[in-house]
C-alpha cells in the first residue's frame, strides 16, 4: 500500500498542488512560479527512500511533466526545472542523484531569491529624487528596483496600471502602500494619458527571447508605444532565468490564451461573438532602452549572449530536445 503523500507515478500530492496551483494562477509571477517548481522537485527526490535509481528517475521525470504542463510557455518554470535536474543523468546511485537535485534546488532557489534584492540595487541608480515612475502588472522585480531607490531616500512616486482581467495592479497599490511610497492606480487604457506626467518606465518580464524581444503582461506592448511617443525610457527588470534559450533553436513563444470567463459572462454576450483573453504580449527589442539583470544592466539586443553565459549550452541543446 503506497503513502497516502503519493501518488500512483510515484510523484507527491505537494508536487501535484504545487502544479495545479501554478495551472489556476494561484501561484504566479514568473519567480515565485520557478522556486515553487524547484520546491516540488527537491520534495520529490526527498520524499523517495529506496534503492532503485531507475525508480528515481522515474518519479522525477513524472514529476518534470507534471510541472512544465502546468504552464507550458512559462520560461522561467522551464528553467527552473531544467536547472534543478542539471546532471541528473549522470548520476550512478541513487542517493547521487538525491543529494544532486537537492543540491541544485537549494542554489537556484538560493540565486534566484537574492537576483530581486540585486536587481533593485542595481536598477535604482538609474532613478532620481523626484522622478514618476510607471509600472504595469505586479513585477517584484520591477518594485524591487522601487522599494531601494525609496530606501536610498529617494523621493519616488508611482503610476501603477490596474492590469485586466486579474488586476495585479492591486497587489502592486498595496505592496507600494505597505512601503508608504505614493502611488496611482489607472486603468490600463489611461497608459498614454498619464505619460505625460512620467520620467521613466518599469516592467518586469515572463520571457526574454534571444533577439531582445520582451514577453510580458498583455498590455506591456503598448506601455512601451506610448513610452517611445512620449520619449520616455522603458526599462526592463528580468532575473537571468527569464531568458530563454528555446528561442535560439527557433521556437516561437506560444502566447498563452485562458477563459473567456475570466473576462465576461458569456451569457451576457449577443449570440456568436467570441472573446480573446491572452496573457501576454511581445515588445519589439527595439522599444527596450535596458534590461536590468543580477548581472548588470544589458542592451536588449546582448540576450543571447546572456543566455550563453549565464544558462550554458547545455540548456540551449536540451531546449532544442524539448
Amino acid at each position: 500500500m503506497r503513502p497516502s503523500h503519493v501518488d500512483k507515478d510515484g510523484v507527491t500530492l505537494g508536487l501535484i498542488e504545487i502544479a495545479d496551483s501554478i495551472k489556476s494562477m494561484e501561484i504566479r509571477g514568473a519567480g515565485l512560479i520557478a522556486r515553487s517548481a524547484a520546491e516540488a522537485l527537491r520534495e520529490q527526490a526527498q520524499e523517495y527512500q529506496g534503492d532503485d535509481l531507475a525508480e528515481l528517475h522515474r518519479r522525477l521525470e513524472e514529476g518534470r511533466r507534471s510541472l512544465i504542463s502546468s504552464r507550458p510557455t512559462a520560461i522561467s518554470l522551464w528553467n527552473a526545472v531544467q536547472a534543478t535536474l542539471r546532471g541528473s543523468s549522470k548520476a550512478t546511485e541513487t542517493e547521487e542523484l538525491r543529494a544532486l537535485v537537492i543540491s541544485n534546488a537549494d542554489r537556484f532557489i538560493e540565486r534566484s531569491s537574492k537576483a530581486v534584492e540585486i536587481i533593485g540595487r542595481i536598477g535604482s541608480k538609474r532613478l532620481k529624487s523626484g522622478m514618476a515612475v510607471l509600472t504595469h502588472c505586479n513585477s517584484k522585480a520591477a518594485l524591487g528596483v522601487i522599494k531601494a531607490a525609496h530606501a536610498d531616500g529617494k523621493d519616488i512616486s508611482v503610476y501603477a496600471t490596474e492590469s485586466r482581467p486579474w488586476r495585479q495592479g492591486l497587489l502592486t497599490v498595496s505592496d507600494l502602500a505597505a512601503a508608504q511610497i505614493p502611488s496611482t492606480l489607472i486603468i490600463d487604457s489611461a497608459v498614454r494619458w498619464s505619460m505625460k506626467e512620467v520620467d521613466v518606465v518599469l516592467v518586469g518580464a515572463d520571457t526574454i527571447c534571444s533577439n531582445g524581444a520582451l514577453i510580458n503582461k498583455i498590455g506591456t506592448s503598448q506601455v512601451a508605444l506610448a513610452a517611445e511617443e512620449a520619449r520616455v525610457p522603458f526599462i526592463v527588470c528580468a532575473e537571468t532565468y527569464k531568458f530563454s534559450p528555446k528561442t535560439v533553436m527557433g521556437e516561437l513563444v506560444e502566447i498563452e490564451e485562458r477563459d473567456a470567463r475570466e473576462i465576461v459572462d458569456p451569457r451576457e454576450l449577443p449570440a456568436g461573438v467570441k472573446v480573446r483573453n491572452p496573457i501576454f504580449d511581445s515588445t519589439p527589442a527595439e522599444h527596450i532602452d535596458s534590461i536590468v539583470t543580477e548581472i548588470g544592466v544589458i542592451s536588449p539586443y546582448a540576450a543571447y549572449e546572456v543566455i550563453v553565459n549565464e544558462l550554458g549550452q547545455e540548456s540551449i541543446f536540451e531546449a532544442n530536445e524539448g
